[in-house]
């Protein structure tokens, strides 16, 4: 398969792109190639701006491919575009919506692909379901071969899932305490990013799942406690946790409340049956405190990286003072 990555270089596409290399594909990705991670060996480079529509299209106009994935939609107009720009120009078009485009909080679990979509609290999550409403439309319409894909929490050694990002880690190694929302007991599924590639990239160029959606996800089920417990024991650190509700932390930060109120707050379990019937071999194998390992290493082995933001440092100490 001729396969194009719009991105393909993120914290979810770059095992997806991986993945496609090591299964044969001949791979794509036009990005402006300004991100630190590498491109995968054997990949083919288009050096561009997807919003420069002129130079989109002079970079195209010489190539048909099997599948169109595109990483970096985010809003109605953006999917509009690409309708316009690909359509007759692939045998699949794959968006990448997000689960946190389900009912939130959901009104019953675990989630499947038939939840309604509609989430009141963070604008994020409303334009994919309006770029969704779009592309099925263009589907319905023309035949424009879209195929969705629901991401939940994907990681990878970057990325430090707690509040705070690589703060929380920080704040962890010197005993001081992290904010956790709520009590901590809300549910929650974490999946490595190359347990991600595996059923995404089994769902490229099967024209069996056009017009449908899909979430990948792990089946393993965390709380919040137990996520940054496994942070600390790997760090061997006493764990030091100041619970505070996600409303008096939303009123903090327009970031978090969408985040939270529109996402982590609730409880999120997933059925996975659909993409299993679809892609038999996909299983999701990494365990998160496997994860939590590597992100530890990573940051470990890259000094550049830890930088800490000594505005959100305070502010948590403010938060805790008044609040835990």
């Amino acid at each position: 398969m001729k396969i194009l990555f719009i991105g393909g270089t993120g914290i979810i596409s770059s095992a997806c792109s991986q993945r496609c290399i090591e299964r044969g594909y001949t791979l794509y990705l036009l990005n402006r190639g300004q991100s630190f991670r590498p491109l995968p060996e054997g990949a083919i480079h288009l050096k561009a701006d997807i919003n420069d529509a002129q130079a989109v299209r002079t970079i195209l106009e010489k190539y048909e491919f099997d599948v169109i994935v595109n990483w970096i939609v985010f809003h109605p107009d953006q999917a509009e575009r690409d309708i316009s720009y690909f359509s007759g120009k692939c045998r699949q078009y794959v968006f990448i919506s997000s689960a946190s485009a389900y009912q939130t909080p959901p009104q019953r679990l675990p989630v499947t692909e038939s939840t309604p979509l509609n989430n009141p609290f963070c604008e994020y999550s409303r334009n994919k379901i309006a770029c969704e409403e779009l592309l099925i439309k263009a589907y319905r319409e023309s035949g424009f071969p879209v195929t969705i894909v629901r991401p939940s929490h994907t990681y990878d050694k970057t990325a430090v899932p707690l509040l705070g990002g690589y703060m929380a880690l920080a704040r962890i190694q010197k005993g001081k305490p992290i904010i956790i929302h709520g009590d901590g007991t809300s549910l929650w599924v974490m999946t490595h990013h190359r347990d991600f590639a595996k059923g995404f990239v089994g769902l490229l160029g099967n024209p069996n799942v056009i017009g449908e959606a899909f979430h990948i996800t792990s089946d393993e089920v965390l709380c919040w406690n137990q996520i940054a417990a496994m942070f600390a024991s790997e760090l061997r650190t006493e764990l030091k946790i100041a619970h505070v509700t996600s409303d008096i932390l939303a009123s903090y930060s327009e970031d978090w409340y969408g985040s939270l109120l529109g996402d982590k707050t609730h409880s999120m379990i997933f059925d996975n049956s659909k993409i299993k019937s679809v892609v038999p071999d996909f299983k999701a194998e990494i365990p998160f405190h496997l994860g939590v390992k590597e992100i530890i290493e990573w940051y470990n082995a890259h000094s550049d990286k830890q930088v800490t933001d000594h505005k959100t440092d305070k502010l948590m100490d403010e938060i805790i003072k008044k609040h835990s």
